[in-house]
């Protein structure tokens, strides 16, 4: 849950930016959202974020993109992690069929993966890492450890080429974190940014809307990451690689938290890293 610091500090911008609540306040794992009216009587909404480094500089990115394949932003306060962002409309991309949101998520991907920015943490970075704790995986870790040993190779591989930084990456791009809007048919919302290899943001499009996979896992995570694949215009041996990075990477982190090896989220983690690997 939130912590009532961040509350109060939602209720401070309200006060301090001439806001008035327009609606139910949402207490998020990630950040209190309140939707909001300006003095100008403009829609809009309020995000409060934990004082993470996922939440750092969403600002800055938001601001890079400009409202081009993303949220507008109006206004921010970077000391406190809030931002006031144009409002969209409540209609996600879980409203629709899967090849059709495949289709407009790789669309996002060539608007928001702009030349990347300083003040973002490096990918490569975050995985080197991360090596570590594959390393000291015990072998009877309910994770496949052929599939730790790729994915420490991988991380490895990947993180040692000396290549440019690559791209502004969203970080958490899927179904639920794009939603219609007026301006445009669809806009990304909620950031988790860094600096990386584009092929890095598959994942999460595998991982959500589990239910639409049930009795068909493998062929439907394969036809999911092909679709992608082919309207990005994406390299499938590194796709592949950065997916099995990141889901094996997601999986140990599941492992290691309050559910371990009972998680539904890890072996949903495994079949991707399955899946793709076939």
């Amino acid at each position: 849950m939130i912590s009532k610091d961040v509350a109060s500090a939602a209720e401070r911008l309200l006060d301090s930016w001439r806001l008035r609540a327009d609606g139910a306040a949402h207490d998020g794992s990630d950040a209190y959202v309140v939707p909001v009216r300006t003095d100008d009587d403009v829609a809009a909404v309020l995000r409060v974020s934990r004082h993470d480094h996922a939440s750092e500089h969403d600002h800055l990115v938001l601001r890079r993109w400009g409202g081009r394949g993303a949220v507008r932003l109006l206004r921010a306060d970077p000391h406190q992690r809030a931002v006031l962002v144009e409002r969209l409309n409540p209609r996600s991309l879980e409203d629709l069929p899967e090849d059709e949101a495949c289709d407009i998520v790789a669309g996002l991907y060539r608007q928001l993966h702009v030349p990347a920015m300083p003040q973002l943490t490096s990918l490569n970075a975050v995985v080197r890492q991360r090596i570590s704790a594959l390393e000291q995986l015990p072998r009877g870790a309910p994770i496949p450890h052929r599939l730790v040993e790729q994915a420490t190779a991988l991380s490895r591989q990947l993180t040692s080429e000396t290549i440019s930084s690559g791209v502004v990456l969203h970080g958490d791009l899927h179904y639920r974190h794009v939603l219609s809007a007026d301006r445009e048919p669809w806009l990304a919302i909620s950031p988790k940014s860094l600096n990386g290899d584009a092929h890095y943001e598959l994942a999460p499009m595998l991982w959500h809307r589990w239910d639409v996979l049930a009795g068909n896992v493998r062929d439907g995570i394969r036809h999911r990451f092909y679709r992608l694949l082919d309207a990005a215009a994406l390299d499938e041996d590194r796709a592949r690689a950065w997916t099995l990075i990141r889901v094996i990477h997601a999986a140990v982190a599941e492992l290691q938290g309050p559910h371990g090896g009972a998680s539904t989220a890890l072996t949903r983690y495994v079949a991707i890293a399955k899946a793709v690997q076939d």
